[in-house]
């Protein structure tokens, strides 16, 4: 028997190299793709760092000078004066008001949009989930500024609110939380109570909808077996649902903690005349002309929101964003 052994030598086809500008700028794209991430990653992080970073550096070098109390210019000499008054009482007052309307209204969104998140994700189907997406997305189409003065008309000493308790005659009740001291007023419109209200109608979806994509996530095997070993609806919560859940409660209020923190246009429109961090900042650094101080001010909801997002990191609230 013979064998035969055949040898066939293959040769590597190279296309040539296209023509022209594009041509010779793919090629070399294609032969180093790193060049095209740079290209394409390049100008983003500039905007971001120039822009970005680079107008928060600015700020905080500004919070570092002082004004000049006779001349009234900027004194460009470091110093820590501008942050001592900060603790001021009156400075103080509005950075501790500031933070817990914040605190507040982040509790208050939690607690309303749990019951509505969990029924979307364990109950609602079909049309009914897309019902329920369209509800929560339609408001964050219209303006911002329409629905703070629609709610401004509603709250109002002359609004439907108030003509709603006259007819169910509870007008008695609408006068005693006017009469609360702090958060009253001579109406909702103009009162702590009314500004809260806003704050959660307007910062809501954001809680909604990442309490919802973590309660999707819970396997219904859980919370069946949670049944079956003998666990009442309140341990069921408190064991399986509440710890899966909290990664996205979390996440959500990292939106309604840090947009209550920094608004000034709600409070601005609703609420008594006491400032806010956000209207602290406007008027010092517009009316009063003291930049460093207003620098200072914004400086303290990054600080605020540092800490809050490595707090919520280590829940691992970004999972679930």
């Amino acid at each position: 028997m013979t064998a035969i052994f055949i040898t066939t030598n293959e040769a590597t086809s190279i296309l040539p190299g296209r023509g022209g500008l594009f041509g010779r700028l793919s090629d070399a794209f294609w032969r180093h793709p790193k060049l095209l991430l740079f290209l394409m990653l390049t100008p983003p992080l500039l905007w971001l760092g120039i822009i970005y970073i680079g107008s928060l550096l600015a700020l905080l070098l500004q919070s570092f000078f002082s004004i000049d109390d006779f001349s009234g210019l900027v004194n460009y000499e470091f110093t820590l004066s501008t942050y001592a008054q900060l603790l001021n009482p009156t400075n103080f007052d509005i950075i501790t008001r500031t933070f817990v309307m914040a605190a507040l209204v982040t509790i208050a969104s939690a607690l309303i949009a749990f019951p509505i998140a969990y029924y979307t994700a364990r109950y609602a189907q079909g049309k009914w989930k897309a019902l329920f997406y369209l509800g929560i997305m339609l408001p964050l189409w219209s303006s911002y500024l329409v629905k703070i003065y629609a709610w401004k008309l509603i709250l109002a000493k002359e609004g439907i609110l108030t003509w709603i308790f006259e007819k169910l005659h509870l007008s008695w009740l609408l006068d005693g939380i006017l009469n609360l001291p702090v958060i009253g007023g001579n109406s909702l419109s103009v009162s702590y109570l009314g500004t809260f209200i806003v704050f959660v109608y307007i910062w809501l979806p954001y809680m909604i909808l990442p309490t919802q994509a973590a309660l999707e996530r819970v396997p219904g095997n859980l919370i069946e077996a949670s049944s079956d070993l003998g666990a009442t609806p309140r341990q069921t919560f408190r064991t399986v649902l509440l710890p899966l859940a909290l990664p996205g409660i979390v996440a959500g209020s990292i939106f309604t903690f840090s947009l209550t923190l920094g608004d000034y246009i709600i409070p601005q429109i609703i609420g008594s005349s006491r400032l806010f961090i956000g209207q602290a900042v406007y008027t010092q650094q517009g009316t009063a002309g003291n930049v460093p101080l207003a620098a200072a001010f914004s400086v303290v909801p990054i600080v605020i929101m540092a800490l809050y997002l490595w707090l919520a990191k280590k829940q691992g609230a970004f999972d679930a964003l």
